[in-house]
């Protein structure tokens, strides 16, 4: 199973990024504990970016939000421990695909009855709840421990796509962005600020996926996703058709950030520098997400 750390160059922050981290009750941060899709790619052509998979972190209004449960999860929760406090949370899973959810048996803090988690997903595609699908990667011979050794308390929430979640003034809604897949994208608000979470976004948008995407993500401060890479080796295409449909989707949605995350395990460090380049030449604020990447909303 998985036994993948940060690296230094992956946790590393420069020191305008740290000391852009201020009061959580006031600001608005986010930070990147995994950034690959598909299979976790530890190693030496991918230590820059990271090769844990999918998992995002929001602090915002004195809560802790969750996106997606990768290997960067069982990284993060690492880093609560430290804490020695009771910690409540709320992890959002965009589906149950095993990339998204193969963090979860590693999620220290949930092994700790002081703590206490709010889980919330869309049914995967053979109709299995999120609990479901978490319960069944931990039984043998997939996993030693069953679900029921977590001693935290776990309340499992069953989304529907448009499903719209309040928690105090932050405002959580959820559309189909994905229907292949059975993906829900997310876009998270409070006060003036929003960030939308839309990492299964395909090369060619159907117009019912538009819709869902655009209600998601206009007029947002951050938009958090994917370059569309197809599951065949890409690195043949010679335009830039594997970023270019997140770039018009910020320029006709009135987007301000983009930041492409869920990196192919083909994605070498080198090849995503070079994406880099391409892209903010094409729209400047745009960012390739690596590990330990932390930005302050709205600054």
């Amino acid at each position: 199973m998985s036994n993948f750390e940060l690296s230094s160059p992956q946790s590393y922050v420069n020191q305008k990024q740290a000391t852009q981290v201020p009061n959580h009750e006031q600001k608005f941060v986010v930070q990147f504990w995994g950034v690959r899709g598909l299979i976790p790619t530890p190693g030496s052509n991918t230590c820059h970016y990271g090769g844990n998979t999918a998992c995002v972190e929001m602090q915002l209004a004195n809560k802790r939000l969750i996106f997606d449960g990768g290997t960067g999860l069982r990284v993060l929760g690492k880093s609560w421990l430290k804490q020695q406090q009771p910690i409540e949370a709320h992890l959002f899973f965009t589906n149950s695909q095993s990339n998204r959810i193969q963090g979860f048996p590693f999620f220290a803090p949930a092994f700790i009855p002081e703590n206490s988690f709010h889980i919330y997903g869309t049914a995967a595609s053979n109709g299995a709840s999120i609990k479901q699908c978490l319960y069944d990667q931990m039984l043998l011979p997939h996993f030693p421990y069953p679900l029921q050794v977590m001693q935290s308390e776990l309340q499992f929430h069953n989304l529907n796509p448009g499903k719209v979640v309040k928690l105090d003034d932050v405002t959580i809604t959820t559309a189909l962005i994905n229907k292949t897949q059975k993906s829900i994208g997310y876009r998270i608000s409070w006060q003036n600020y929003s960030v939308a979470y839309v990492t299964d976004l395909q090369k060619e948008i159907d117009a019912a996926e538009q819709e869902s995407i655009t209600h998601l993500v206009k007029d947002v401060d951050l938009l958090i996703t994917n370059i569309s890479t197809p599951l065949t080796f890409h690195k043949t295409e010679s335009d830039n058709s594997h970023w270019q449909t997140a770039v018009n989707l910020a320029i006709t949605s009135n987007i301000k950030q983009i930041v492409f995350s869920h990196h192919h395990p083909d994605d070498s460090d080198d090849w995503l520098d070079q994406v880099q380049i391409e892209i903010a030449s094409a729209f400047p604020e745009a960012l390739i997400a690596r590990e330990g990447l932390i930005l302050v909303v709205g600054q």
